[in-house]
């Protein structure tokens, strides 16, 4: 193990030099009074970020949708909007009953942090040779030591609620909260944490 040391040192410095991501549910609640029942027509809308985003995400859950059986449809097809743009509340009641659809996923970044850590450096010496005196020398003379370095981690926390439309002003069905942590790109954060939703709404058997 002590002959491994500096590898898996190493090793542990590039994966958080590289940012690997991963995304987890934090919180998930079902409406107790709903009680299951498909949804056909479902409209997807990320409420913030650039519109590039918005649209990279309401693509992927689209798409994810729609292999589940129901016909999805990204808001920005049908209320385009650039960036720091809102949609206006009638022109959105409008476009949901003017298409007969019956659900709405809606998503939004509640907090965005930055943490900074330092690592510091270690001392590793390898696998000593007590045997001879110049083997045990010459093993440990050459000290492998790794420096300090900073660690920066970036964690997106996302608000997603589902609501379906058979009442006038809409019914909380599901809502969820979740972290995903050092996204390597938009489109990877997004992709994973696509991944994260739909399988929770599978679970609470919202979807196929």
């Amino acid at each position: 193990m002590k002959r491994n040391a500096p590898l898996i040192a190493t090793l542990a410095a590039s994966l958080a030099l590289l940012g690997f991501s991963s995304t987890k549910l934090l919180f998930s609640w079902v409406n107790p009074n709903y009680s299951g029942g498909q949804f056909k027509k479902i409209l997807v809308l990320a409420l913030n970020g650039r519109a590039r985003v918005r649209a990279e995400f309401e693509d992927q859950f689209s798409a994810a949708l729609a292999q589940h059986g129901a016909e999805a449809i990204p808001s920005y097809s049908l209320l385009p909007r650039p960036n720091g743009t809102p949609i206006d509340v009638n022109q959105l009641r409008d476009v949901i009953q003017g298409q007969n659809i019956d659900a709405i996923f809606v998503s939004r970044l509640i907090k965005y942090t930055k943490t900074v850590t330092n690592i510091p450096g270690q001392a590793y010496t390898p696998y000593p040779y007590y045997g001879t005196f110049y083997g045990y020398y010459t093993e440990v003379y050459p000290v492998v030591y790794t420096p300090d370095y900073l660690q920066v981690d970036k964690t997106a926390q996302i608000e997603t609620n589902f609501y379906s439309t058979a009442k006038k002003d809409g019914e909380l069905i599901w809502t969820g909260t979740s972290d995903t942590v050092n996204p390597r790109t938009p489109t990877k954060g997004v992709d994973a944490l696509v991944k994260v939703l739909i399988q929770e709404l599978q679970k609470q058997k919202i979807i196929q």
